[in-house]
C-alpha cells in the first residue's frame, strides 16, 4: 500500500521528469510514470509541476536558546563583545518555558523555509545552568516528526574564568547532549580550553564545533591548536570551526598554507555570513571588510564547508528568517559567484555538506527516507541565484509543511 505519490518532479542532474512512490516513511519507487489500479493508487499526492525535489536543507549552526531576544537585549557598538555582553545580561531573565516558546518560533520558521535538521549551539554556565539545554532537549522531542535537532552544548563565556562550568557541561552530555563546542577567544586559558574539550570530547566519543578566531586580526590565532589537538587526539574528520573571520584577510599563500593545515587535521568550517557580515569590520570608517571566509576555496580543496544562519533577531544578528536559500544567496553575493558550478557548491553547503556533518543521508533513491522538500527551480543553482523558497516539504512519510507559491489575478 502507498502511502503518498509525488508527481512530475524533476530531480537534480535528470533530463526527464519522474514520480515518486512513498510508503512506510521510505521512497519505493521512482519511475517516469508510476500508474496503476486498486487501493494502492488511491494514495494522496502532490503535483510538483516540474519543479526541482531536493533533500530538505540542514543547518548546520544556529542558536536557538538565544533567538528572538531584541525586545529585551540591545547590541548599543554593533560588536562582538557588544553583543556578548548584552545577552550575557539578558540571560539572567532566561527561564526554561522562555527558551522553548523563542526556540519554537524559529524552528517552524525554519521548518517553512525547507530546513529539516539543525545543529544547535547551547549556552551552558552556572548563571543559566541547564535551563536552555533542558529546553532544547524538549524541543528535539516534540519536533522530531519535522525537524532532527543535534545538540551542541558549549561555553560562551569561558571554561576557566567560570568555575562550575565543566561539570555542567558533563551533566548536559551525560543527559543526552549531541556533541561539545568551545569559545576559546572568551577564555583567560585558550589553549587550556581547547585542550579540556578535547579531552571531555573523547571521554564521551563526541564530536567538537568551536567558535574560533572571530575578529581580522590576522598576527595570532587559536586555529593552529585545534589543527595540533585533532591530530593528537585522533579526532580528524570530527572537528568543525566557526565564523573564523580571521580567514577573509589572509593572502593567497598564507590562506593556501591554512587549507593544508586544516585539510591535514581534518578540520571543517562554518560561515555565518549573517553575522560575519554585521559585527565584523566596525572599527574602519571605509573600506570595510567583509568579516567572511572563503569557504568555497576551501570546499574546492576538500574541506568539508557549510553556510548557516548562526542567529536570529538577537544582538549579533538582529534580522533573519531562517532561510538557508536567502544565506547559500548572501554568501554568494559576498563572494562575488556567480557561475553554474559556483552557485551549485553553494547549494551543496546548506545541503550536502552540511547532511554528511550530522550523519544524514542526502539521495533521492529508492530505499531513502521520504523526507524531501520542493523548490521552484529547476536547478540548485537556481534556487541559490533566485532564493527559491520552498512550497511544500515531508519528513519521514508525513507532509510537513505547505507554502504555496503566489498568485496573480489579472484584470
Amino acid at each position: 500500500m502507498l502511502d503518498y505519490l509525488v508527481r512530475n518532479a524533476c530531480l537534480n542532474g535528470e533530463n526527464t521528469l519522474v514520480d515518486l512512490a512513498v510508503a512506510d516513511g521510505k521512497i519505493v519507487e521512482i519511475a517516469q510514470s508510476i500508474a496503476g489500479e486498486g487501493p494502492s493508487f488511491d494514495a494522496p499526492s502532490f503535483d510538483a509541476a516540474g519543479q526541482l525535489i531536493s533533500c530538505g536543507f540542514v543547518e548546520s549552526h544556529i542558536h536557538l536558546d538565544k533567538a528572538c531576544i531584541l525586545d529585551r537585549a540591545k547590541n548599543e557598538t554593533g560588536t562582538l563583545q557588544g553583543a556578548i555582553s548584552a545577552v550575557a545580561n539578558a540571560k539572567s531573565g532566561f527561564t526554561e518555558d522562555d527558551i522553548y516558546a523563542r526556540g519554537a518560533r524559529v524552528i517552524e520558521k525554519a521548518i517553512t523555509e525547507g530546513t529539516n535538521a539543525v545543529r544547535t549551539h547551547v549556552e551552558i554556565d552556572p548563571g543559566i545552568d541547564l535551563a536552555g539545554f533542558n529546553a532544547i532537549k524538549r524541543l528535539k522531542a516534540d519536533y522530531a516528526w519535522a525537524m532532527d535537532i543535534e545538540i551542541c552544548v558549549f561555553p560562551q563565556e569561558g571554561l576557566f574564568n567560570y568555575p562550575g562550568t565543566e561539570e555542567l557541561l558533563r551533566q548536559a552530555l551525560d543527559n543526552g547532549a549531541d556533541l561539545l563546542g568551545g569559545c576559546p577567544y572568551m577564555d583567560t586559558d585558550p589553549h587550556g580550553q581547547i585542550l579540556r574539550l578535547f579531552e571531555m570530547a573523547r571521554d564521551y566519543d563526541v564530536d567538537l564545533d568551536f567558535h574560533l578566531d572571530f575578529d581580522l586580526d590576522a598576527s595570532w590565532r587559536h586555529l593552529d591548536e585545534v589543527a595540533k589537538q585533532s591530530i593528537a587526539f585522533g579526532w580528524q574528520g570530527r572537528v568543525m570551526i566557526g565564523h573564523v573571520t580571521k580567514l577573509s584577510v589572509l593572502p593567497k599563500p598564507e590562506l593556501e598554507d591554512t587549507i593544508a593545515i586544516m585539510r591535514d587535521a581534518g578540520i571543517g568550517l562554518t560561515v555565518l555570513p549573517a553575522t560575519d557580515l554585521f559585527l565584523t569590520g566596525r572599527d574602519h570608517d571605509h573600506s570595510v571588510p567583509c568579516g567572511v571566509a572563503p569557504a568555497h576555496k576551501l570546499a574546492a580543496h576538500g574541506v568539508c564547508c557549510t553556510i548557516a544562519t548562526n542567529n536570529v533577531l538577537n544582538p549579533f544578528t538582529p534580522y533573519g528568517d531562517c532561510s538557508l536559500s536567502r544565506m547559500a544567496n548572501l554568501y554568494a553575493n559576498v563572494s562575488q559567484l556567480a557561475t553554474e558550478a559556483e552557485l551549485e557548491n553553494c547549494f551543496a553547503m546548506v545541503s550536502d555538506a552540511p547532511a554528511k556533518l550530522l550523519g544524514r543521508s542526502n539521495k533521492i533513491a529508492v530505499g531513502e527516507a521520504a523526507s524531501f522538500i520542493v523548490l521552484p527551480a529547476q536547478s540548485r543553482a537556481q534556487v541559490v541565484s533566485e532564493i527559491s523558497r520552498p512550497i511544500w516539504g515531508m519528513k519521514d512519510g508525513r507532509v510537513t509543511f505547505e507554502h504555496p507559491a503566489a498568485r496573480l489575478f489579472r484584470p
